[in-house]
């Protein structure tokens, strides 16, 4: 069978909207070198109305944050019987929570920082002078924090010292209403791509994030400059392949489908460390999931058509 309408949707109404903007039309483009009949959509008011007149072969989601990466429109095109790349709702949802996706992980034999998971509500409920000396006699320092839902690390910074904890929250809850605070482990950050194929999930090589200050940021990641990406990453082979079996066991454990990108730390002993997994990896010409796949012998047009096949039957 031919496509005759393929839609890849992006942008909505996150915070990663033009990141998701930039993924889609890269992803629109590569479609269209084959010939594709392909064309970009907005995740706004007219979406519902488009899909029941025009309804397509199959949707590609590249929405990155809430609602892209939190199961919300994988459910809508559920409800219209319209297959789409990507992980069902379920599985997003459980990925999409920093915290239940460590736990999932964990159970399945991959190493993860020591953390906990509060509420901005807690921190005023119990005063946060308190909690935060619990936290840090608990975990000790440094450490990380985040939001437990959303990505691009929005509101993700490091702690080296007790006294920046609480600008490292409200930072965090700017962004959410609930903090991942890790243990923070010094070592290599890397990503592991994974994709499905006709022999099950395949892992591309992981690719190295080197940065000047030591920090993947919003801008470092998405701003050309001076971020170094290594493909494949400067590992030993035994932290090479314990890499790419936590990436295929997060892939499988948390119930993923045709592509998902698990982050990590290796530290100096090769230990390998699982952060948290997208289900929406970004396909922007900075994002990492091209890069692996270009350094596995591949191209990202034909690719994303393989995906498409998937689940246009």
């Amino acid at each position: 069978m031919e496509f005759t309408h393929v839609v890849v949707l992006a942008g909505g109404l996150s915070y990663e909207r033009e990141v998701s903007l930039r993924s889609g039309r890269r992803v629109t483009d590569a479609l269209r070198t084959l010939d594709i009949p392909v064309e970009l959509r907005d995740a706004d008011a007219n979406l519902l109305e488009f899909l029941a007149t025009d309804p397509p072969d199959v949707v590609f989601p590249v929405l990155h944050g809430a609602m892209g990466e939190d199961g919300a429109i994988r459910d809508i095109l559920e409800l219209v019987g319209i297959p789409y790349i990507g992980a069902r709702p379920d599985a997003c949802r459980i990925a999409w929570d920093k915290p239940s996706a460590k736990s999932v992980v964990a159970r399945a034999g991959v190493r993860t920082p020591a953390s906990v998971a509060l509420p901005k509500e807690l921190f005023h409920d119990l005063g946060a002078a308190a909690v935060q000396d619990l936290i840090v006699t608990r975990l000790g320092l440094p450490l990380f924090v985040k939001p437990t839902r959303g990505g691009s690390a929005l509101g993700a910074s490091a702690v080296h010292k007790a006294e920046d904890l609480t600008a490292a929250l409200v930072s965090c809850f700017a962004y959410g209403d609930a903090a991942l605070v890790e243990r923070y482990v010094e070592g290599t950050e890397i990503a592991v791509s994974v994709i499905d194929g006709p022999d099950g999930p395949r892992a591309l090589p992981a690719v190295e994030i080197v940065t000047p200050n030591g920090r993947y940021d919003y801008t470092a990641r998405y701003d050309a400059g001076d971020t170094e990406f290594v493909t494949p990453a400067r590992l030993s082979p035994g932290a090479a392949e314990a890499a790419t079996h936590a990436a295929l066991t997060a892939h499988r454990a948390l119930g993923l489908r045709d592509l998902s990108r698990t982050d990590l730390i290796v530290d100096a002993a090769g230990g390998v460390h699982f952060l948290e997994v997208n289900v929406a990896p970004g396909m922007t010409e900075t994002s990492l999931l091209p890069r692996a796949v270009t350094a596995a012998g591949l191209s990202l047009g034909p690719l994303c058509e393989s995906l498409l096949r998937r689940r246009f039957t």
